[in-house]
């Protein structure tokens, strides 16, 4: 059974109610896929850094092994990293024991380069079935989805802007990507983030605070 969150998010929170979906204090939390690469995610760190913001990024793993330097400036800054896979793929459309494999390669490859351990994983896409739950557990990981996706990859403001105004709540746990299809509307991205949530009076968290 392949399952999509962006369909019907009660029905996955429903079977999934080991995963993490939303903050669990009543702060908002920043977070970010598919990185790290020097054309956005050097931005999102200059943005995060002027407003004292920490947050989490959950970083392929190809691209960390092709810029260690922005991991070592991540995790410098203060911010986490997560497992977003090797290369990005589709956890349900593999053999159990390969997934399992890969993640904890992956971390093991984290630990060792940079002496960081890592503590949660996002499936790419958010794709996930009934074997995604023991497979993760097994690798003594946590399971972080979301409750806002902005859309920000289709590289149109306006579209972010709409799904923000719309969905943002004071618990939220909002996707971003520092990718290159995102690269051109980041910052403003962020910015409606900042903008609403001052509007509003909610707070931006930590994830130390937002995922335990």
């Amino acid at each position: 059974m392949i399952i999509n969150p962006v369909v019907n998010p009660s029905i996955m929170r429903f079977i999934f109610r080991d995963f993490i979906w939303t903050s669990k204090t009543n702060k908002i939390l920043l977070t970010f896929d598919d990185g790290p690469i020097p054309e956005t995610t050097t931005a999102i760190l200059k943005e995060l850094n002027y407003h004292k913001i920490k947050t989490i990024f959950f970083c392929v793993g190809n691209n960390v092994k092709k810029n260690p330097g922005l991991v070592n400036e991540i995790l410098s800054e203060g911010h986490q990293i997560g497992n977003h896979t090797y290369n990005h793929q589709n956890i349900t459309g593999r053999n159990k024991d390969e997934i399992l494999l890969s993640i904890i390669d992956y971390n093991k490859y984290v630990k060792d380069k940079f002496g960081y351990k890592i503590k949660y994983f996002r499936p790419p896409h958010g794709r996930i079935n009934l074997n995604s739950s023991s497979i993760i557990k097994t690798a003594r990981l946590k399971n972080v989805m979301w409750s806002l996706l902005t859309y920000d990859y289709k590289n149109d403001i306006k579209i972010v802007k709409f799904t923000i105004n719309k969905y943002l709540k004071k618990n939220s746990i909002i996707v971003l990507h520092d990718s290159l299809k995102s690269k051109d509307i980041i910052k403003d991205s962020m910015n409606i983030i900042f903008d609403k949530s001052l509007a509003k009076g909610f707070t931006i968290g930590e994830p130390s605070e937002c995922l335990n």
